[in-house]
Protein backbone atom coordinates (compact mmCIF):
# COMPACT_ATOMS: atom_id res chain seq x y z
CA UNK A 1 0.00 0.00 0.00
CA UNK A 2 1.47 3.46 -0.77
CA UNK A 3 1.51 5.87 1.59
CA UNK A 4 -1.34 7.81 0.36
CA UNK A 5 -4.00 5.35 1.28
CA UNK A 6 -2.11 4.63 5.12
CA UNK A 7 -3.16 6.22 8.25
CA UNK A 8 -0.96 6.58 10.92
CA UNK A 9 -2.14 7.20 14.94
CA UNK A 10 -0.78 9.02 17.28
CA UNK A 11 -2.04 9.00 20.94
CA UNK A 12 -1.20 11.59 23.19
CA UNK A 13 -0.91 15.39 22.59
CA UNK A 14 2.30 15.94 24.28
CA UNK A 15 5.74 17.36 22.73
CA UNK A 16 6.78 13.95 21.46
CA UNK A 17 3.17 13.00 19.99
CA UNK A 18 3.64 16.72 17.98
CA UNK A 19 6.47 16.18 16.63
CA UNK A 20 6.06 12.88 15.44
CA UNK A 21 3.38 14.39 13.35
CA UNK A 22 6.03 16.55 12.34
CA UNK A 23 8.39 14.23 10.92
CA UNK A 24 5.98 12.39 9.40
CA UNK A 25 5.18 15.43 7.06
CA UNK A 26 8.24 16.55 7.21
CA UNK A 27 9.73 12.91 5.52
CA UNK A 28 7.13 13.06 2.95
CA UNK A 29 4.44 11.20 4.60
CA UNK A 30 1.24 11.89 2.63
CA UNK A 31 -1.29 9.11 4.13
CA UNK A 32 -4.03 10.21 6.89
CA UNK A 33 -2.43 11.28 10.50
CA UNK A 34 -4.10 11.75 13.25
CA UNK A 35 -3.04 13.13 16.70
CA UNK A 36 -5.31 11.99 20.04
CA UNK A 37 -4.93 14.20 22.91
CA UNK A 38 -7.05 13.67 25.92
CA UNK A 39 -6.95 17.69 26.63
CA UNK A 40 -8.79 20.13 25.31
CA UNK A 41 -5.10 22.23 24.33
CA UNK A 42 -3.37 21.56 21.45
CA UNK A 43 -0.10 19.93 21.89
CA UNK A 44 2.20 21.52 24.26
CA UNK A 45 5.75 21.74 26.10
CA UNK A 46 5.84 20.90 29.93
CA UNK A 47 9.26 22.32 30.21
CA UNK A 48 7.81 26.22 30.87
CA UNK A 49 4.89 24.84 33.41
CA UNK A 50 7.15 24.96 36.27
CA UNK A 51 9.80 27.57 34.53
CA UNK A 52 8.79 30.94 32.64
CA UNK A 53 5.10 30.30 32.44
CA UNK A 54 4.66 29.27 36.39
CA UNK A 55 6.52 32.32 37.29
CA UNK A 56 4.98 35.14 34.73
CA UNK A 57 7.48 35.26 32.39
CA UNK A 58 6.47 33.44 29.26
CA UNK A 59 2.66 33.74 27.85
CA UNK A 60 0.54 31.28 27.32
CA UNK A 61 0.86 30.89 24.00
CA UNK A 62 4.46 30.17 24.25
CA UNK A 63 4.36 26.97 25.75
CA UNK A 64 2.35 24.71 22.46
CA UNK A 65 4.83 22.86 20.33
CA UNK A 66 3.04 24.51 16.86
CA UNK A 67 1.22 27.77 16.35
CA UNK A 68 -2.91 27.26 15.77
CA UNK A 69 -2.74 27.02 12.43
CA UNK A 70 -0.19 24.46 11.91
CA UNK A 71 -2.22 21.35 12.38
CA UNK A 72 -4.85 22.02 9.28
CA UNK A 73 -2.06 22.97 6.72
CA UNK A 74 -0.61 20.56 7.47
CA UNK A 75 -3.65 18.30 7.20
CA UNK A 76 -2.80 16.56 10.76
CA UNK A 77 -6.44 15.56 11.99
CA UNK A 78 -6.99 16.98 15.98
CA UNK A 79 -9.16 14.50 18.45
CA UNK A 80 -8.81 16.99 21.51
CA UNK A 81 -10.72 16.29 24.63
CA UNK A 82 -11.79 12.39 23.97
CA UNK A 83 -9.09 9.96 25.58
CA UNK A 84 -8.41 6.83 23.37
CA UNK A 85 -9.84 4.01 25.98
CA UNK A 86 -9.06 0.70 23.87
CA UNK A 87 -6.63 -0.70 21.05
CA UNK A 88 -7.92 -3.39 18.69
CA UNK A 89 -4.95 -4.99 17.46
CA UNK A 90 -6.93 -7.77 15.29
CA UNK A 91 -8.47 -4.75 13.41
CA UNK A 92 -6.03 -2.10 13.83
CA UNK A 93 -8.57 0.20 15.37
CA UNK A 94 -8.76 2.44 17.59
CA UNK A 95 -11.50 3.12 20.34
CA UNK A 96 -11.86 6.94 21.47
CA UNK A 97 -14.27 7.26 24.84
CA UNK A 98 -17.45 8.58 22.11
CA UNK A 99 -17.52 5.41 20.81
CA UNK A 100 -15.61 6.60 17.95
CA UNK A 101 -13.62 4.11 15.71
CA UNK A 102 -10.52 5.08 14.36
CA UNK A 103 -8.02 2.58 11.86
CA UNK A 104 -4.53 2.65 11.73
CA UNK A 105 -1.78 1.32 9.93
CA UNK A 106 0.70 1.95 12.36
CA UNK A 107 0.48 3.71 15.93
CA UNK A 108 2.23 5.30 18.01
CA UNK A 109 2.08 5.97 21.68
CA UNK A 110 3.04 8.94 23.81
CA UNK A 111 0.65 8.92 26.63
CA UNK A 112 3.18 10.56 28.81
CA UNK A 113 2.80 9.74 32.78
CA UNK A 114 0.78 10.59 35.38
CA UNK A 115 1.62 12.62 38.43
CA UNK A 116 1.91 10.15 41.94
CA UNK A 117 -0.50 11.30 44.12
CA UNK A 118 0.50 11.78 48.42
CA UNK A 119 -1.77 8.77 49.71
CA UNK A 120 -1.98 10.66 53.16
CA UNK A 121 -5.55 12.21 54.80
CA UNK A 122 -6.14 15.56 53.60
CA UNK A 123 -5.53 14.94 49.75
CA UNK A 124 -9.07 15.63 48.77
CA UNK A 125 -8.74 19.66 50.03
CA UNK A 126 -8.55 22.40 47.70
CA UNK A 127 -5.19 23.75 47.60
CA UNK A 128 -3.74 20.54 47.07
CA UNK A 129 -2.09 20.50 43.79
CA UNK A 130 -0.37 18.10 41.04
CA UNK A 131 2.24 19.96 38.41
CA UNK A 132 1.82 18.42 34.91
CA UNK A 133 -1.06 19.79 32.79
CA UNK A 134 -1.36 23.01 31.44
CA UNK A 135 -4.63 23.54 33.27
CA UNK A 136 -2.52 22.36 36.97
CA UNK A 137 0.13 25.29 36.04
CA UNK A 138 -2.97 27.68 35.89
CA UNK A 139 -4.35 26.78 38.60
CA UNK A 140 -1.11 26.64 40.44
CA UNK A 141 -0.03 30.13 38.75
CA UNK A 142 -3.45 31.86 40.10
CA UNK A 143 -2.36 30.74 43.84
CA UNK A 144 1.15 32.16 43.66
CA UNK A 145 0.53 35.35 42.09
CA UNK A 146 -2.69 35.45 44.06
CA UNK A 147 -1.32 36.98 46.89
CA UNK A 148 -2.27 35.73 50.47
CA UNK A 149 -0.55 36.15 53.92
CA UNK A 150 2.85 36.25 54.33
CA UNK A 151 3.03 33.34 56.75
CA UNK A 152 1.17 31.03 55.11
CA UNK A 153 3.68 29.32 52.64
CA UNK A 154 3.82 27.02 49.84
CA UNK A 155 4.78 23.33 50.71
CA UNK A 156 6.17 20.93 48.17
CA UNK A 157 6.17 17.48 48.86
CA UNK A 158 9.09 16.25 47.12
CA UNK A 159 12.60 18.27 46.21
CA UNK A 160 13.14 16.42 42.98
CA UNK A 161 13.61 18.79 39.58
CA UNK A 162 9.55 19.82 39.26
CA UNK A 163 9.79 20.80 43.31
CA UNK A 164 12.95 22.70 43.11
CA UNK A 165 11.71 24.45 39.84
CA UNK A 166 8.46 25.58 41.49
CA UNK A 167 10.09 26.32 44.41
CA UNK A 168 12.65 29.02 42.46
CA UNK A 169 9.18 30.31 40.72
CA UNK A 170 7.22 30.74 44.05
CA UNK A 171 10.80 32.69 45.61
CA UNK A 172 10.77 35.00 42.67
CA UNK A 173 7.30 35.53 43.29
CA UNK A 174 7.67 36.38 47.18
CA UNK A 175 6.02 33.32 48.13
CA UNK A 176 7.72 31.83 51.64
CA UNK A 177 8.34 27.88 50.55
CA UNK A 178 9.24 25.12 52.59
CA UNK A 179 9.99 21.72 51.15
CA UNK A 180 9.88 18.42 52.36
CA UNK A 181 12.03 15.14 51.08
CA UNK A 182 12.41 12.10 52.71
CA UNK A 183 15.81 11.58 51.15
CA UNK A 184 19.16 13.10 52.63
CA UNK A 185 19.03 16.13 49.94
CA UNK A 186 17.45 17.44 46.71
CA UNK A 187 17.54 14.64 43.87
CA UNK A 188 19.48 12.52 45.85
CA UNK A 189 18.69 9.31 43.73
CA UNK A 190 20.10 10.89 40.43
CA UNK A 191 23.06 13.70 41.54
CA UNK A 192 24.03 11.95 45.03
CA UNK A 193 24.89 14.19 48.01
CA UNK A 194 27.65 15.90 46.16
CA UNK A 195 26.23 18.28 43.59
CA UNK A 196 23.03 17.81 45.73
CA UNK A 197 24.76 20.27 48.53
CA UNK A 198 25.48 23.00 45.88
CA UNK A 199 21.62 23.17 44.71
CA UNK A 200 20.60 23.17 48.59
CA UNK A 201 22.77 26.32 49.35
CA UNK A 202 21.36 27.94 46.36
CA UNK A 203 17.48 27.68 47.63
CA UNK A 204 18.78 28.24 50.96
CA UNK A 205 20.72 31.47 49.71
CA UNK A 206 16.63 32.73 48.40
CA UNK A 207 14.49 31.57 51.11
CA UNK A 208 14.17 28.44 50.40
CA UNK A 209 13.66 26.09 53.75
CA UNK A 210 13.76 22.05 53.35
CA UNK A 211 12.86 19.73 55.78
CA UNK A 212 15.32 16.35 54.54
CA UNK A 213 14.55 13.01 56.07
CA UNK A 214 10.87 13.92 56.58
CA UNK A 215 7.94 13.37 54.50
CA UNK A 216 4.26 14.59 54.87
CA UNK A 217 1.93 12.41 57.21
CA UNK A 218 -1.85 14.45 56.36
CA UNK A 219 -2.76 17.92 54.83
CA UNK A 220 -4.69 20.37 57.12
CA UNK A 221 -7.84 22.32 56.20
CA UNK A 222 -10.49 24.58 57.57
CA UNK A 223 -13.88 24.71 55.34
CA UNK A 224 -13.03 22.01 53.04
CA UNK A 225 -9.55 24.20 51.99
CA UNK A 226 -5.80 23.76 52.81
CA UNK A 227 -4.70 25.53 55.87
CA UNK A 228 -1.19 23.31 56.56
CA UNK A 229 0.51 20.35 57.00
CA UNK A 230 1.68 17.90 59.25
CA UNK A 231 4.45 15.58 58.71
CA UNK A 232 5.59 12.20 60.22
CA UNK A 233 8.05 13.76 62.84
CA UNK A 234 5.71 16.03 63.85
CA UNK A 235 6.58 19.19 62.64
CA UNK A 236 3.43 21.43 61.85
CA UNK A 237 3.62 24.35 59.14
CA UNK A 238 0.58 26.39 57.67
CA UNK A 239 0.20 26.51 54.02
CA UNK A 240 -1.75 28.12 51.63
CA UNK A 241 -1.22 25.71 49.14
CA UNK A 242 0.56 22.03 48.92
CA UNK A 243 2.33 20.82 45.82
CA UNK A 244 2.85 17.15 45.03
CA UNK A 245 6.38 16.77 43.31
CA UNK A 246 6.47 13.10 44.50
CA UNK A 247 7.12 11.96 40.85
CA UNK A 248 5.39 10.48 38.32
CA UNK A 249 4.57 7.20 36.67
CA UNK A 250 4.38 5.88 33.06
CA UNK A 251 0.47 5.93 31.68
CA UNK A 252 0.47 2.44 30.74
CA UNK A 253 -3.07 1.28 30.96
CA UNK A 254 -3.80 1.71 27.58
CA UNK A 255 -1.17 -0.62 26.62
CA UNK A 256 -1.78 -3.06 29.29
CA UNK A 257 -5.10 -3.66 28.16
CA UNK A 258 -3.96 -4.24 24.19
CA UNK A 259 -1.43 -6.75 25.76
CA UNK A 260 1.67 -4.94 24.97
CA UNK A 261 4.44 -6.20 26.69
CA UNK A 262 5.87 -4.01 29.50
CA UNK A 263 8.97 -3.56 31.54
CA UNK A 264 9.63 -4.98 34.66
CA UNK A 265 8.25 -3.03 38.20
CA UNK A 266 11.04 -0.38 39.07
CA UNK A 267 11.91 0.70 35.67
CA UNK A 268 8.08 1.04 34.42
CA UNK A 269 6.83 1.75 31.00
CA UNK A 270 5.99 0.20 27.34
CA UNK A 271 8.64 -2.14 26.42
CA UNK A 272 10.30 -0.88 23.08
CA UNK A 273 13.69 -1.74 20.88
CA UNK A 274 16.27 0.31 19.47
CA UNK A 275 13.93 1.71 16.72
CA UNK A 276 10.98 2.06 19.58
CA UNK A 277 8.45 -0.66 18.33
CA UNK A 278 7.03 -2.19 20.79
CA UNK A 279 6.18 -6.49 21.08
CA UNK A 280 3.90 -5.36 18.17
CA UNK A 281 5.26 -4.50 14.92
CA UNK A 282 2.55 -1.72 14.11
CA UNK A 283 2.67 -0.44 17.09
CA UNK A 284 5.52 2.10 18.45
CA UNK A 285 6.01 4.02 21.89
CA UNK A 286 8.54 7.01 23.00
CA UNK A 287 8.61 9.28 25.25
CA UNK A 288 8.43 9.71 28.91
CA UNK A 289 5.81 6.17 28.28
CA UNK A 290 8.49 3.98 26.72
CA UNK A 291 11.23 1.71 28.28
CA UNK A 292 13.54 1.58 26.18
CA UNK A 293 16.37 -1.48 25.06
CA UNK A 294 20.04 0.17 25.87
CA UNK A 295 21.57 -2.65 23.27
CA UNK A 296 20.56 -6.25 22.49
CA UNK A 297 19.57 -8.20 25.29
CA UNK A 298 20.88 -5.00 27.56
CA UNK A 299 18.53 -3.60 30.34
CA UNK A 300 15.66 -1.19 29.88
CA UNK A 301 15.68 2.20 30.70
CA UNK A 302 12.82 5.26 31.01
CA UNK A 303 14.05 8.61 30.57
CA UNK A 304 11.78 11.35 31.59
CA UNK A 305 13.06 14.35 29.98
CA UNK A 306 12.36 17.01 27.55
CA UNK A 307 15.16 16.16 25.14
CA UNK A 308 13.46 12.56 25.48
CA UNK A 309 10.33 13.52 23.85
CA UNK A 310 11.79 15.49 21.36
CA UNK A 311 13.96 13.46 19.62
CA UNK A 312 12.07 9.69 20.32
CA UNK A 313 9.14 11.34 18.95
CA UNK A 314 10.79 12.37 15.50
CA UNK A 315 12.84 8.73 15.93
CA UNK A 316 9.25 7.08 16.18
CA UNK A 317 7.91 8.63 13.34
CA UNK A 318 10.87 7.74 10.97
CA UNK A 319 10.66 3.84 11.98
CA UNK A 320 6.84 3.75 11.19
CA UNK A 321 7.85 4.97 7.56
CA UNK A 322 10.32 1.84 7.67
CA UNK A 323 13.59 3.86 8.02
CA UNK A 324 16.25 1.95 9.78
CA UNK A 325 16.44 3.75 13.16
CA UNK A 326 18.78 2.84 16.28
CA UNK A 327 17.56 5.79 18.90
CA UNK A 328 20.33 5.67 21.36
CA UNK A 329 20.87 9.22 22.31
CA UNK A 330 22.68 9.83 25.85
CA UNK A 331 19.94 11.21 28.20
CA UNK A 332 20.20 15.14 28.74
CA UNK A 333 18.03 17.85 30.29
CA UNK A 334 18.03 21.45 31.68
CA UNK A 335 16.84 23.42 34.41
CA UNK A 336 16.64 26.56 34.99
CA UNK A 337 16.25 28.10 38.77
CA UNK A 338 16.79 31.90 39.68
CA UNK A 339 19.85 32.75 37.68
CA UNK A 340 21.43 29.69 37.66
CA UNK A 341 21.18 27.24 34.32
CA UNK A 342 22.19 23.95 34.02
CA UNK A 343 22.54 21.34 31.68
CA UNK A 344 22.67 17.41 32.66
CA UNK A 345 23.84 14.39 30.26
CA UNK A 346 24.51 11.02 30.74
CA UNK A 347 23.29 8.57 33.41
CA UNK A 348 24.82 8.52 37.11
CA UNK A 349 22.24 7.18 39.47
CA UNK A 350 23.91 6.92 43.52
CA UNK A 351 26.25 3.91 43.76
CA UNK A 352 27.11 3.71 40.28
CA UNK A 353 29.65 6.30 40.30
CA UNK A 354 32.98 5.94 42.74
CA UNK A 355 33.93 9.65 42.57
CA UNK A 356 32.89 13.41 41.41
CA UNK A 357 35.38 15.54 39.71
CA UNK A 358 35.00 19.14 39.51
CA UNK A 359 36.17 21.55 36.83
CA UNK A 360 35.46 25.67 37.36
CA UNK A 361 34.49 27.13 40.52
CA UNK A 362 32.06 25.95 42.96
CA UNK A 363 31.50 28.62 45.55
CA UNK A 364 30.19 31.13 42.24
CA UNK A 365 28.16 28.02 40.75
CA UNK A 366 30.18 28.17 37.50
CA UNK A 367 31.35 24.98 37.28
CA UNK A 368 31.51 21.47 35.47
CA UNK A 369 30.66 18.18 37.93
CA UNK A 370 31.99 14.63 36.20
CA UNK A 371 30.52 11.40 37.87
CA UNK A 372 33.21 8.44 37.32
CA UNK A 373 33.49 5.45 37.59
CA UNK A 374 36.57 3.60 37.13
CA UNK A 375 37.98 6.89 35.61
CA UNK A 376 34.91 6.41 32.76
CA UNK A 377 32.81 9.21 32.48
CA UNK A 378 29.36 8.63 32.96
CA UNK A 379 27.71 11.55 33.20
CA UNK A 380 28.29 15.35 33.36
CA UNK A 381 26.52 18.46 34.88
CA UNK A 382 27.56 21.98 33.90
CA UNK A 383 26.29 25.17 35.75
CA UNK A 384 26.64 28.31 34.44
CA UNK A 385 29.14 27.15 31.73
CA UNK A 386 27.82 26.91 28.31
CA UNK A 387 28.88 25.12 25.31
CA UNK A 388 30.58 21.97 26.49
CA UNK A 389 27.59 19.71 26.69
CA UNK A 390 28.72 18.38 23.17
CA UNK A 391 32.17 17.32 24.81
CA UNK A 392 30.75 15.84 27.95
CA UNK A 393 28.49 13.91 25.45
CA UNK A 394 31.76 12.41 23.53
CA UNK A 395 33.46 11.66 26.53
CA UNK A 396 29.80 9.84 27.91
CA UNK A 397 29.82 8.15 24.77
CA UNK A 398 33.24 7.25 24.76
CA UNK A 399 33.22 4.80 27.79
CA UNK A 400 36.77 5.71 27.40
CA UNK A 401 39.04 6.25 30.89
CA UNK A 402 40.42 9.44 31.23
CA UNK A 403 43.17 11.67 33.58
CA UNK A 404 40.94 12.78 36.36
CA UNK A 405 43.45 15.48 36.84
CA UNK A 406 43.01 17.04 33.02
CA UNK A 407 39.37 16.85 33.50
CA UNK A 408 39.40 18.47 36.47
CA UNK A 409 41.77 21.55 34.92
CA UNK A 410 39.90 24.43 32.78
CA UNK A 411 42.75 25.01 31.01
CA UNK A 412 42.67 21.46 29.19
CA UNK A 413 40.37 21.36 26.44
CA UNK A 414 37.28 18.63 27.07
CA UNK A 415 37.73 17.83 23.79
CA UNK A 416 41.85 16.82 23.34
CA UNK A 417 40.67 14.29 26.42
CA UNK A 418 39.43 12.39 22.80
CA UNK A 419 42.25 13.14 20.47
CA UNK A 420 43.59 10.17 20.50
CA UNK A 421 40.17 8.18 19.16
CA UNK A 422 40.70 6.48 15.99
CA UNK A 423 38.29 7.87 13.76
CA UNK A 424 35.30 5.27 13.98
CA UNK A 425 35.70 5.50 17.60
CA UNK A 426 35.38 9.34 17.61
CA UNK A 427 32.27 9.07 15.12
CA UNK A 428 30.55 6.82 17.91
CA UNK A 429 31.59 8.96 20.38
CA UNK A 430 29.73 12.07 18.49
CA UNK A 431 26.88 10.35 18.22
CA UNK A 432 26.79 10.19 14.27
Amino acid sequence: MDGTHRTFVIIGGGLAGAKAAETLRAEGFTGRVILIGDEHEQPYERPPLSKGYLAGRAVRESVFVHPAGWYAQNRVELHLGQPAVAIDRERREVRLGDGTRLPYDALLLTTGAEPRRLGVPGTELAGVHHLRRLSHADHLRGVLTGGGRDDDPLVIAGAGWIGLEVAAAARELGVPVTVVEPAPGPLHRVLGPEVGAVLTELHVAHGVRFLFGDRLAAVEGRNGIVSGVRTEAGERLPARAVLAAIGAGPRTALAASAGLELAAEGVGGIAVDASLRTSDPSIFAAGDVAAQELGAGRDLRRVEHWANALHAGSAAARAMLGREVVFDRVPYFFSDQYDMGLEYSGWAPAGDYDRVVWRGDVEQRAFVAFWLRENRVLAGLNMNVWEVTDAIQRLVRSDRQVDPVALADPGVPLTSLLDDLPAEEARSARGS
